[in-house]
């Protein structure tokens, strides 16, 4: 039963129920600044590799949006995809949504200006990279005391169901 559970939940949230899973990963207390960094830098590290490397911008961005690894990001890159064929830059569209940070899109539109996006889509990259590495740190610090506490826990649980059998023991010996 229960893996039936788990496996219709696996099959769900990687099918029909994938933009709301992932737009319910994003707006977790604690993990959703995280997941969301993850796939900033994930967007803007591949758009700039991309980009650095020739690819023409509407085909980078389908690309991108398949490699995102977030569906709630992936549908914003396609909806500015589909306002890029019509003409408009690519900061405006990345801007009308609300996926996407107001810095990151300033950066693609400064990048656009000046001729330099893969540059500037690369910096921003190892920005989000680092703040990953930042975030990933902090919860590992948080972490491992409540593991310490835990594994105390379970190694005294473990020592006290061994040795009080022995304790009645010697009781009745005695």
């Amino acid at each position: 039963m229960v893996s039936a559970i788990i496996y219709t939940f696996r099959w769900w949230s990687k099918g029909p129920g994938r933009a709301v899973w992932d737009a319910a990963k994003l707006s977790m207390p604690v993990f959703g600044p995280l997941v969301r960094k993850i796939a900033l830098a994930r967007f803007t590290r591949t758009f700039g590799t991309l980009v650095a490397a020739g690819v023409p911008i509407l085909s980078a961005l389908d690309i991108v949006a398949d490699t995102a690894g977030n569906e709630v990001v992936a549908k914003a890159v396609r909806k500015a995809r589909s306002a890029i064929k019509e003409g408009e830059t690519v900061a405006t569209p990345l801007s009308e949504s609300k996926v996407l940070p107001a810095m990151l899109v300033q950066m693609i539109g400064v990048g656009e200006e000046t001729g330099a996006l893969d540059t500037m889509l690369n910096k921003v990259a190892d920005f989000y990279e680092e703040e990953v590495s930042v975030a990933t740190d902090g919860l590992t610090s948080l972490i491992e005391p409540l593991m310490m506490a835990t594994l105390g826990v379970i190694v005294g649980g473990i020592v006290i169901a061994l040795y009080l059998p022995m304790f009645q023991v010697i009781a009745l010996v005695k």
